[in-house]
């Protein structure tokens, strides 16, 4: 009991650790804060710390490393150094990569969703809806910086393109944008498809809820007129017994 609720704190303190993360990174892309600067680099430098220290420990203490690693590519991703702490990606950056490079931050949401996974029932939908907030939140900041506009733009037009609406007013110009929008077109047929489908599930399970609530009705219905029947049976029975012994007196 004891290791299980430290289990819990220890997934809750994850989860929010990645919480701030992300909020942190949103808010170097709106531009208001700076993410390389004190004393947010140091938050920063050790919220990553903490994913690391996490990652390699669940990966070392995992029976089947090549499972985890399938399942945890995310994680591993998430955790892809981008910061101040190392200076030679600042030296190797060529335009916007070190900027890009920080996008892979945004994954410990989708990391975070897996969290959720040991507290909260949930179906397929809802699971995908928490993975499609991530990317709409990743391919915004692509947006936003291969556009060269700001995040609450990107933001806007990561939505619109999501939910297959597509108003116009913002565009895509550069190849990284295309190929965000490209994402976006995906995730958003892929969304309604399984929005449709989960609809259609939810009033078939009505619909065969309410039919076996009606045939076991008509099985209950059935057990009574047998016992009824079984009933007047042995009364017929009994009379014709009783008529067998009044004629032969």
């Amino acid at each position: 009991m004891h290791n299980k609720l430290t289990y819990i704190i220890y997934q809750v303190i994850i989860a929010i650790l990645a919480i701030i993360s992300i909020v942190m990174l949103l808010a170097y892309y709106a531009k208001e804060i700076d993410i390389d600067a004190y004393p947010y680099n140091l938050i920063d430098n050790g919220i990553w710390l903490v994913f690391v220290v996490d990652y390699f420990t669940s990966l070392v203490l995992a029976d089947d490393k090549k499972a985890f690693f399938k399942h945890h590519i995310f994680d591993l991703l998430s955790i892809i150094p981008a910061s101040s702490l190392f200076f030679f990606f600042r030296i190797a950056q060529i335009g916007e990569t070190f900027r890009m490079l920080k996008l892979f931050r945004l994954l410990r949401l989708i990391g975070f969703t897996g969290r959720l996974a040991s507290f909260l029932k949930r179906n397929e939908l809802v699971y995908y809806l928490y993975i499609s907030i991530a990317v709409i939140m990743v391919t915004a900041a692509m947006f936003c910086i291969s556009e060269k506009v700001s995040y609450q733009t990107a933001l806007w037009w990561a939505i619109t393109t999501a939910t297959t609406i597509g108003y116009g007013d913002v565009i895509p110009k550069t190849e990284i944008g295309r190929g965000a929008a490209i994402i976006l077109m995906l995730l958003g047929i892929g969304f309604i498809g399984m929005l449709t489908g989960t609809i259609t599930e939810f009033f078939a399970k009505k619909d065969e809820a309410a039919m076996s609530k009606q045939l076991d009705r008509l099985e209950a219905e059935n057990h009574q007129l047998h016992a009824e029947l079984d009933e007047i049976k042995q009364l017929l029975v009994a009379h014709t017994k009783q008529d067998d012994r009044d004629n032969g007196k």
